[in-house]
């Protein structure tokens, strides 16, 4: 999209030596012959621009029955519109959307998404306008070509990078080719950078790295992610990326051990009947410098890795189970991402296995769909908007009247990214938060319990349950109180894990909201600009935080022992407060200073710290009644008349109350405590949950 950078052949570069970037069966644009043709004018109606026969062999290696008239046409209307316009390495402007075209076409992209390629700096530098485009090419192609046209500095200034940033990750919510085609257009920008001056590459390897390339990797564009990554290791760290340049080019004068790898993973498929083509795929710059530095010394086989591929999913599984039978495996490095795949729609089995010698190597089994998928991500996807029973897109896959059309591809990190930048009007705020969200390379999806919002939502790791309060009930979650994870109570700072269920639980007061110190438990910038916002609203909230809720009385002793009988006669029996032991529950007693009997549960602590004393257990069993005395404690929202439907739920089951005490409600919440007599400990279960089901009380638990 830079009018401003230079082509290797002509200029100053950023020139990356080894076989990094010089991919196999990759053709490199010669942007001095684009430059000759483009200049020869225009060509037969009938007859493809020579400029384009690249772009038209790539795409025909892909799609064989393409209509290429669309991307005469587009060229023709590209070239003519640029011309005139030079490069700063004197080279026509033109072999830039050239360059970008191919790089897509070589990925597999269908005919839309080369066409707007060609035209997507014509809006931005020509006198060309989004109606002409999509008068002549509809307006699929013009929607993507206004997705990835830049905001104008004069009308923005500084906020006019992040804001293009905004308009482009909105364009990708609803069509997520408009990031396919910026993603390959910084790659050309970043090919030719040479011809900038320092401080501005690196300035624009910054924003590659914090923006662009975790980008790629979320819509699973490897084979652009891993170029992007080298050219920014080169101009970011010079002297890291001189040593792994001279690491790979020290290695390739050593006998590689891996096509004697592969030549025996062949043979053992070949016996095996399961058709197979495995390759050396060598690692690129990057991948090379971070194993260096995860093991030190490199062996032969760290400078690469095995591919596998095979027709079926059943044929990764058949292959892994040969290679771990014939090789020794390494089980550490087994990972199954066909089963449970990455959320950038990767797939693929990890294993490694080692030879006689000693020699190990990591292999790598998909099919070839899934390569497809894992080098070109949602490019290989094609045209979402494509009908299934058609087999072709629709008359006008525009945005609809409202402006607004979803991506029926769009991830759940987009769609997230989505609803946080509304709430984030300031450019500074929005920047920072988009590096903060983009920098978590990894996520976890968990399951929402209660009925309510989605099923599942995906959260960055080590999310907490503010994160999954803020997912699943917006700017609800203001009243979050706690959750249950698992269904156990706990903390909203909890961090959860991969397949948690989660419920968030909310106060009933509308007028609640966040503390301060739930900043330092939001990973995600959904929640932390909603908490930030609603503190910065309401500055006499911030009061100081109550004191620790005293702890409850925990008396040794309660008077009478109920219907437990101690094997000591005449010595007084009382039912520990530690743990309030019912029958049946299994007990244990011990003798007390004063003579007198103490019966505890047999797991309670007490018990286990009596026995280290050396403490001898006195027998003591159940009479055949059936009463019981129990305290228990109800853990509820503060609402009006709620002690009064409480001690009625009680009443209804029968129990006796014998002593209550209610807490003074801290953060909304109210904790109960009650002593009851219950006829039968039989009925200590339906008690509970009878209290369980009064609104307002998430919690009840014996003491």
């Amino acid at each position: 999209m830079s009018a401003e950078a230079t082509n290797p052949e002509t200029g100053p570069e950023l020139r990356l030596t080894g076989p990094v970037l010089r991919r196999r069966g990759r053709t490199r644009l010669d942007l001095r012959r684009l430059g000759r043709a483009a200049m020869a004018g225009t060509t037969a109606r009938d007859r493809l621009p020579d400029a384009i026969g690249h772009v038209a062999e790539a795409h025909r290696a892909h799609h064989p029955d393409a209509d290429l008239s669309v991307l005469r046409r587009a060229y023709l209307l590209a070239e003519t519109s640029h011309r005139g316009q030079m490069r700063k390495s004197g080279e026509p402007y033109i072999t830039h959307p050239l360059a970008v075209t191919l790089i897509l076409a070589e990925l597999g992209a269908e005919t839309t998404t080369l066409t707007a390629s060609l035209l997507h700096d014509t809006v931005e530098d020509t006198e060309v306008t989004l109606d002409q485009v999509r008068a002549e090419f509809g307006t699929e192609v013009g929607f993507i070509v206004d997705g990835v046209t830049k905001l104008e500095k004069v009308d923005y200034g500084a906020a006019a990078e992040p804001e293009t940033f905004r308009k482009m990750l909105v364009a990708t919510g609803n069509d997520v080719r408009v990031m396919s085609i910026k993603l390959a257009d910084r790659l050309h920008n970043m090919r030719t950078l040479g011809v900038m001056r320092p401080e501005k590459q690196a300035r624009i390897a910054k924003v590659t790295r914090d923006v662009l390339i975790p980008l790629a990797e979320r819509l699973g564009v490897q084979a652009l992610k891993t170029e992007l990554e080298d050219l920014v290791f080169a101009i970011l760290h010079p002297t890291e990326y001189e040593s792994t340049r001279a690491l790979i080019a020290s290695h390739a004068g050593e006998r590689d051990p891996l096509p004697a790898i592969a030549d025996s993973v062949r043979a053992v498929l070949r016996e095996s009947g399961i058709p197979a083509r495995v390759q050396v795929r060598p690692r690129h710059f990057v991948s090379v410098h971070r194993v260096s530095r995860k093991r030190g010394e490199l062996r032969g086989t760290d400078f690469g890795r095995l591919l596998v591929l095979v027709a079926e999913d059943a044929d990764c599984y058949g292959v892994l189970g040969e290679l771990h039978t014939c090789f020794t495996p390494v089980i550490s490095e087994f990972k199954d991402f066909i089963a449970a795949p990455k959320f950038n729609l990767y797939q693929s089995l990890h294993t490694a296995v080692a030879t006689p010698d000693g020699a190990v190597a990591e292999v790598l089994i998909r099919t070839h769909r899934m390569h497809r998928v894992a080098e070109a991500g949602v490019v290989a996807l094609g045209n979402p908007y494509v009908t299934e029973a058609a087999g072709r897109a629709p008359a006008d896959t525009g945005p609809t009247p409202g402006g607004e059309r979803a991506d029926p591809t769009r991830p759940g990190w987009l769609s997230r990214l989505l609803d946080w930048q509304q709430a984030t009007p300031d450019p500074d705020t929005f920047w920072t938060s988009l590096r903060a969200e983009l920098a978590q390379d990894r996520e976890i999806t968990v399951f929402l319990a209660g009925g309510e919002g989605p099923a599942t939502i995906s959260l960055p790791a080590g999310a907490s349950c503010v994160d999954a309060a803020y997912a699943a009930h917006g700017e609800d979650a203001h009243r979050c109180v706690g959750a249950r994870v698992n269904g156990r109570i706990a903390a909203l700072g909890t961090r959860l894990s991969d397949g948690d269920t989660v419920q968030p639980l909310l106060a009933q007061d509308t007028g609640s909201g966040p503390a301060p110190g739930w900043l330092d438990h939001a990973r995600t910038p959904a929640a932390r600009i909603a908490i930030s916002g609603w503190l910065r609203n309401h500055p006499d909230a911030h009061l100081p935080e109550p004191a620790p809720r005293p702890p409850l009385p925990n008396t040794s002793m309660r008077s009478g022992g109920g219907n437990a009988v101690a094997e000591l006669p005449g010595a007084p029996v009382r039912l520990a407060g530690c743990c309030t032991p019912v029958p049946p529950d299994k007990v244990a007693a011990f003798v007390v200073r004063g003579g007198a009997v103490t019966v505890h549960r047999t797991r309670c602590p007490a018990a286990e710290r009596m026995r280290s004393l050396g403490r001898t257990p006195v027998a003591v069993h159940w009479r055949d009644t059936a009463d019981c005395m129990v305290t228990l404690i109800a853990e509820s929202f503060g609402r009006p008349h709620l002690l009064a439907d409480l001690t009625e739920a009680m009443s209804r089951e029968g129990a006796s109350i014998i002593s209550a005490t209610v807490e003074p409600p801290t953060e909304q919440r109210v904790r109960h405590t009650y002593t009851v007599q219950l006829p039968d400990s039989a009925g200590l279960a339906a008690l509970m949950r009878a209290m369980r089901e009064v609104p307002g009380v998430y919690d009840v638990s014996r003491v």
